[in-house]
């Protein structure tokens, strides 16, 4: 935080008049997160009552961050300060509208994994502390989304990335130890050049507030190393989200870990850090984002093509699922390339889009495994014949993954697309509708492969399978997250006006930070 210096009046910077009760809703979702963690972990000698308690907490957090979209959706942004020290001296959290639409989609996700892991994980997964891991892994996702401070969104990087090393390896096997390596030595280097940049910028700014960060950019430009400090959090954040070149950790790693898990990675993970690139970016460094623009969009269209076609070289369907993942942050890195309304809004659309769709696709995967006997195409056939309401919802979140109407994927691609021709670059569009025309083959040769073809003789569930052993009601615990994540695909995709406005007001919001800037300071200028 930045020093006091001798011509301040801390006196004035303190918080005398109590804090508007609306107000705690930005920090108690983050606080629901770790009470409810430190409950979990204290109850580790109970698995079945860790589960049962898990499963009420995931969706209070839901209920949460439903009440506090609605209220800033009303309201606008709202500021929560700890230590009752005004910003910029005191440590904000400052929620507008694309943090509260990120957190409130983040948490349907967990609490669709949460049901899933029911079935997923047993009691000794359970012992070795899923569900508290879960907690805090929500805990670092959900600060991230509201923190209003740069150097506590590092923090809560850290924290989820500490939970998130602890599910990957839960089972202790040799693959999952390998995978989690991987993922573990890219992703501190991501967080090294983040810190460093936090570094700079607060020797520059005197300050880590974004807000008031925001506010001093302008007057800094020319002394400043802006474009420095851009250029490092592209980096960090972009291997954070696994954009290109910087991408192959992603499909060495999310194969490993239990398939709930692998789900709720692909659901969240990644999206943090593209929300951190579009808050930095957008917000905080507008001029710089303009300047690297054609950086950014190559960056893109490379992310999306080697994604599309690493999906179509893929045996396995999780690799295939992870190469999936890369190719959609490419069409958000697109968004951020183009900038304005409409890149901003494609790309936070299709972030809530890539959310809930990833998340379920992974899914989908635990049921194929346990119907088909493992996760390989070459051994997979036959599906089809075993069950016609799972092969039509596998169907829907495929065509919703190619980007094919009506479902969800479809609108963010239409307003990506439209944005890259407005601006006269037809290349930015023309490889994103590329991108889509190659995940459509490769999502047909998975659809023809294991559902359509005949099934091998005697497929035996593999021991890895997500529900090989299921337990009574194991059913409903894997088959209602699945549907319920698919009727909001189905939803988005024939309802989309109000998410469409929405993520319109946010890409605004974004855009012209006034409002944000007046929630934190409403005097209207930082102290």
């Amino acid at each position: 935080m930045a020093a006091p210096t001798a011509t301040v009046d801390l006196s004035a910077a303190l918080i005398t008049a109590p804090v508007p009760i609306g107000h705690w809703l930005a920090i108690l979702p983050v606080a629901h997160c770790i009470t409810l963690g430190a409950v979990l972990l204290m109850l580790r000698g109970y698995p079945r009552l860790q589960a049962w308690l898990a499963i009420p907490g995931l969706a209070a957090l839901a209920l949460i961050d439903a009440a506090l979209l609605a209220k800033v959706a009303a309201d606008g942004p709202l500021t929560m300060v700890m230590g009752r020290w005004l910003p910029p001296f005191g440590i904000a959290f400052t929620v507008d509208l694309f943090g509260a639409l990120m957190a409130f989609t983040a948490a349907l996700a967990a609490l669709a994994g949460g049901i899933y892991a029911l079935a997923d994980i047993g009691e000794s997964g359970r012992r070795y502390g899923f569900f508290p891991l879960l907690m805090l892994l929500m805990a670092g996702v959900t600060g991230a989304f509201l923190t209003g401070d740069i150097f506590n969104l590092y923090v809560w990087f850290e924290v989820l990335l500490i939970s998130s090393f602890g599910l990957i390896i839960l089972g202790s096997e040799r693959e999952q130890i390998d995978g989690a390596l991987k993922y573990a030595v890219l992703n501190l280097i991501a967080t090294t050049l983040f810190l460093v940049g936090v570094g700079i910028l607060y020797a520059a700014f005197g300050t880590l507030n974004m807000a008031d960060i925001a506010a001093k950019t302008g007057d800094l430009r020319g002394t400043a190393p802006l474009m420095t400090l851009a250029s490092l959090f592209l980096l960090a954040f972009g291997m954070k989200a696994a954009a290109f070149p910087v991408n192959f950790w992603l499909p060495a790693a999310y194969h490993t870990p239990r398939i709930v898990v692998s789900a709720l990675f692909a659901g969240l993970l990644t999206k943090v850090g593209i929300y951190a690139l579009i808050r930095v970016m957008v917000m905080l460094l507008p001029m710089e984002r303009q300047e690297l623009s054609l950086v950014i969009a190559l960056a893109a269209v490379a992310t999306i093509v080697v994604g599309a076609l690493g999906a179509l070289a893929e045996n396995d369907i999780r690799r295939l699922f992870g190469y999936v993942v890369i190719s959609g942050i490419g069409n958000m890195l697109a968004g951020v390339a183009l900038g304005g309304l409409g890149g901003i809004s494609g790309a936070v659309f299709y972030a809530l889009h890539s959310m809930v769709l990833m998340t379920a696709l992974y899914l989908a995967a635990g049921e194929i495994a346990r119907r088909g006997g493992g996760f390989s195409l070459s051994a997979l056939g036959g599906l089809y014949r075993q069950s016609g309401g799972f092969t039509a919802l596998s169907l829907v979140l495929f065509l919703a993954a190619c980007g094919l109407p009506p479902f969800s994927g479809f609108w963010p691609k239409v307003i990506l697309v439209k944005a890259s021709l407005d601006l006269g670059a037809w290349w930015l569009a023309a490889s994103i509708l590329l991108g889509g025309f190659l995940t459509t083959i490769a999502f047909g040769r998975l659809f023809l492969l294991a559902y359509w073809r005949p099934a091998p003789i005697a497929p035996t569930p593999i021991a890895s399978s997500p529900t090989a052993r299921r337990p009574p009601g194991a059913r409903w615990r894997t088959g209602l997250p699945l549907a319920a994540l698919t009727a909001l695909v189905v939803g988005f995709g024939i309802l989309p006006e109000q998410l469409l406005a929405l993520s319109q007001s946010a890409a605004a919001g974004l855009a012209d930070p006034q409002a944000y800037l007046h929630s934190v300071f409403p005097e209207g200028r930082a102290p």
